[in-house]
Parts: C-alpha cells; sequence; structure tokens
C-alpha cells in the first residue's frame, strides 16, 4: 500500500508539473499576439463613419472593426504632419527630441532613427517576432551614391537625385532598424524618387522622369522606376501585406506588420472602379477604396484562422490636409476633421487627434469605446506590455502602454499623465486631463492664424482651452486661470529637460539645449 501511494504521489507531482508548465506555456502564447499597424496618410478623425455618423463617405469595413473592437475617441498622433510622427511610432519618442524640430523629410534625406536606438520592429525581433514594413516609410535612408563627396540638394528639386547610384543597396533602411522583412518608397507618394526599396535593395534602377501636376493626383517631378506605377501604389501594398500575412499565418512565430499607407495623401488616386463612388470628390472616392482594402486585409486574416490572436490597430498619421479640398467636401456636408478646429499641420485638435481603433477578439469585447487621452507614441510601451518586457530608461522616453485599456477602458492601470502635441513650425502644446495648453498665438501651422501673419502678434501670446467645455477651441481662455497655466508650462519644460515624460533617469534631446540654432521654439519657455 505504501508502495503504491508512494508512486502515486509521483504521478500527481509530475503531472501537476507537466500541467504547470503547459499552463504557463499557454499563458505566454496568449500574451502574443501578432501585431498588425495600420498607419494611413491624412485621413481625417471625421473620415469614418463611426467617427462621424454625419459623414457623407461610407466606410462599411472600418466601421466593422471598430464595432468589432474598441475605439478610442480623444487619441492623438505626437505631431501634425507626417515624418514626427512616424518617428514616434516606431520609437515610442517625442518627434521634437530627435534633431528633426519641425517640419518633414524628403526623398533624400538621412535616416533619421540611429542604429542604437530600440524600435517596436527591434524589440519584437529580440521576442522571436517575424517583423515587416511594408509601404511608405518617410524617415529617411541613405541612398548610395556615385560621388560620396559630393553635396545633394534637400530633395524637393528634380536634380537633388542626380547623385543617387540606384543599382546599390540602401544604407540604414528599415531593416536595420528591426524589420526582417520590408518593401517600400522612401518619402511621401508625391516625393520623388519614385522608386521602391526591398529589403534594402532599389528593385529597379529609375529610367524616366514623371510630373503631374493635376488638381488631385499631383506629384513632384523626379526620377520613376517602371514598376513604380502610382495608381497601383495603395493596391500594391495591400497585396504584398496579404501575402505576407498568409506565408506567416503557416509558421510558429507570431509575426509584427507595419503597414504604411501613403493613402489617402496626395496624389489623390482611387482606382477606375472607385471613382466617382463618393459623390464629393476623389478624396471621398480614395477613402472608400482604403475602406475596401480593409475589409479584403480582415478577411485574409480570418481565412488564415488567426483572427481570435491577431492585434488590428488602424489609426492615421495627422489630420485631413487642405490638398484633398477641404471646402469642396464642407459644401456637401462631408467635415474630414469632423467638429475639430484646423487640419493637417496645426496644433489645434484637427491636426493631431486621430481616429485609432483596435481589434483583438481575444482580448477585446466588441463595441468597446475608451475615453481615455492616448498618443501613438505609446505602441512601443504596449508591445512591451505584451511581451512582458520592461524598457530600459533610454528606450520609449514618452510611451506609455495602452494594453490595460484594452480590456478595461478606463483603466487607471494606463499611466499617461499629459501629452505633448506639435505643429509643423514646432509650436508646442501640452494637454493635460481636459486643460489644452498651446505655447503660440496661432495655428502653428497652415490654417488661420498662420505664424508670422499680418495681426498675429495683436493676438494673446499662448492659448488655453477647457476641451470638456470647447472642443471646437473656440474660447480661449489664457489669463484667467493661473494655476493651470504656470502648472501646464512647468510640466513642459519639466519633459524637455528630463528628455522624457516616462518615469525613470533623465535622457539627452538630440541636439539639446535652448539657444541651439535648430531649436528656437523653445525661446517661448525662458523668455
Amino acid at each position: 500500500m505504501k508502495g503504491w501511494y508512494k508512486y502515486f504521489i509521483v504521478a500527481v507531482l509530475i503531472g501537476g508539473t507537466i500541467y504547470g508548465l503547459n499552463v504557463k506555456t499557454t499563458s505566454i502564447e496568449e500574451k502574443r499576439p501578432n501585431i498588425i499597424y495600420v498607419l494611413a496618410d491624412d485621413l481625417g478623425y471625421g473620415d469614418i463613419a463611426i467617427y462621424n455618423p454625419e459623414g457623407k463617405i461610407k466606410t462599411p469595413n472600418l466601421d466593422a472593426m471598430g464595432s468589432a473592437g474598441m475605439i478610442f475617441t480623444d487619441a492623438h498622433t505626437s505631431s501634425a504632419v507626417c515624418t514626427p510622427t512616424r518617428y514616434g511610432i516606431i520609437t515610442g519618442r517625442y518627434n521634437w527630441r530627435s534633431p528633426l524640430k519641425s517640419s518633414v523629410l524628403t526623398g533624400n534625406s538621412k535616416a533619421l532613427i540611429p542604429r542604437n536606438r530600440t524600435t517596436v520592429a527591434s524589440l519584437l525581433k529580440k521576442e522571436g517576432y517575424e517583423t515587416a514594413f511594408i509601404g511608405k516609410w518617410h524617415l529617411g535612408w541613405d541612398w548610395a551614391l556615385k560621388n560620396p563627396g559630393l553635396e545633394s540638394g534637400e530633395g524637393w528639386n528634380p536634380e537633388d537625385f542626380d547623385n543617387i547610384d540606384f543599382s546599390k543597396e540602401v544604407k540604414n533602411s528599415p531593416k536595420t532598424l528591426g524589420f526582417k522583412y520590408s518593401y517600400g518608397h522612401c518619402g511621401s507618394l508625391d516625393m520623388a524618387p519614385y522608386v521602391y526599396v526591398e529589403n534594402g535593395m532599389p528593385t529597379m534602377v529609375p529610367d524616366s522622369v514623371t510630373e503631374s501636376k493635376t488638381k488631385y493626383g499631383w506629384w513632384r517631378k523626379g526620377p520613376t522606376a517602371r514598376d513604380f506605377d502610382f495608381d497601383d501604389v495603395t493596391p500594391n501594398f495591400f497585396r504584398k501585406s496579404f501575402g505576407y500575412i498568409k506565408e506567416k499565418a503557416k509558421g510558429k512565430s507570431p509575426f509584427f506588420l507595419y503597414l504604411a499607407l501613403p493613402s489617402p495623401h496626395t496624389p489623390i488616386l482611387p482606382t477606375e472602379e472607385w471613382k466617382g463612388k463618393s459623390d464629393l470628390n476623389p478624396y471621398g472616392d480614395f477613402m472608400m477604396m482604403i475602406d475596401a482594402y480593409m475589409g479584403q486585409l480582415t478577411e485574409v486574416i480570418r481565412q488564415a484562422g488567426i483572427e481570435d490572436n491577431t492585434m488590428v490597430i488602424f489609426t492615421s498619421d495627422n489630420g485631413c490636409s487642405p490638398a484633398a479640398k477641404i471646402d469642396e467636401m464642407l459644401a456637401k456636408g462631408h467635415s474630414p476633421n469632423g467638429i475639430l478646429r484646423g487640419h493637417k499641420a496645426d496644433i489645434f485638435e484637427g491636426g493631431h487627434r486621430v481616429p485609432f481603433m483596435v481589434k483583438w477578439p481575444a482580448k477585446i469585447k466588441p463595441d468597446s469605446k475608451s475615453d481615455k487621452t492616448i498618443c501613438t507614441t505609446d505602441l512601443l510601451a504596449t508591445c512591451a506590455d505584451i511581451v512582458d518586457v520592461e524598457l530600459e530608461d533610454d528606450e520609449g522616453e514618452d510611451s506609455f502602454s495602452f494594453l490595460p485599456l484594452l480590456t478595461n477602458p478606463a483603466s487607471k492601470d494606463y499611466l499617461r499623465e499629459a501629452t505633448v502635441h506639435h505643429s509643423i513650425n514646432g509650436s508646442f502644446a501640452i494637454r493635460k486631463d481636459n486643460w489644452k495648453m498651446i505655447f503660440c498665438p496661432g495655428s502653428g501651422g497652415w490654417s488661420d492664424p498662420k505664424p508670422n501673419s499680418e495681426g498675429i502678434g495683436e493676438l494673446p501670446k499662448f492659448q488655453l482651452y477647457d476641451l470638456s467645455k470647447d472642443p471646437r477651441e473656440e474660447n480661449n481662455v489664457y489669463g484667467q486661470f493661473h494655476e493651470v497655466e504656470s502648472a501646464l508650462t512647468r510640466l513642459m519644460v519639466t519633459y524637455i529637460e528630463n528628455g522624457r515624460s516616462r518615469v525613470g533617469e533623465k535622457q539627452k534631446n538630440d541636439a539639446e539645449g535652448y539657444g541651439t540654432k535648430d531649436w528656437k521654439q523653445l525661446e517661448v519657455f525662458y523668455n
């Protein structure tokens, strides 16, 4: 009897150990979903029907995605323009901490992100993820040069590309930042050169020079490769993504796909089947085309059998651009930025508040909604949280995990204290709770009152809005709430001087210091 009991105990212990290991393994697998981050370009807060029921653009597939998961009503990009926002998404760091203090890069710009900086892709790659970038990069890379000693222009003129050797490998491309596979073009779709680069190598040497001056579909003059069909760029990126998803779904490792669309940014080029479908203008048609492809993406994921444990995020890099001919759409009853003031490039909400929806059936209940203020810099910390990795002090300095919000929209475990906004000319704003303080007198961008415009000096130096009462930013109450203004200014200065907004050791900003020629925007805090 005693012998039988002894073997029974051993069997129970072994069985329990195996069961425990299985539970642990299952738990780890559950924490490691596939992650697909789809970034639209210049898509406004009011362009998706689930965000703007009064809108005139039909977006059934994006609406279905939002209904199947969670929509965030108060999500913000770290900047009101392309390059800076993309920097923040990839690094989890505010764009103005980089050497780029204002504006955007071009198709000829050097790589903005150094190899030694942790990115979402490098972090996940270390954790066993397959990683891919497909689409519009717009973070610079280093083209091979025919004459390395010859200085080229910035990339706004066609002759600026004459010194590029398109037959040789590109240096400091996405693959040096953790992306095991990469395919895309360097700048915006209206910025030359018009060449696809796959895993660091141009797919073709350009053999022509093209330019478009049409009202909606314009692009700058520059070298163009034969396999670069402007009308087919967005469909091509979706097809590449579908193939990648199907391939990786068969493997044992989870994958991360960063699909950065060049649309609905200019050139606005809906394919033939979508022309005229919106009854607005080509921008509305282009939006409907993107929605249709997002429906196909959802179906590819479903048919691959990975829908339940795949987290899909859809958002935009800033608000809708005036290039979309906003006035035309307003006249027909559609407001691309909803009720928000301003548009792309501006410090106002229309510049940087964007749709942000997350679908992850294994974790997120359908029809979920969160009103928490989140930022696109939060992707890095969220991914680190998913794979149970603690970020170092010099990683993701402005990134906060929104993972707790996905199961509890009001969770207090989301630790973002405040959010910094940034306009195209480098003007700052800070948002904490309902208060938003803008450290310039106008838009800081392209809408009125523009920087340095006539009469702008007569406006109050700064702006303060209570967004709970004034979401349209119509009533500047600066000067009426001195304690709020002092507290927000001190917090903004602290975030700048500490090199971080997340708790941790002080870090250096690139080209740090008041008085540097490239960071004149700091003058407002020290005068």
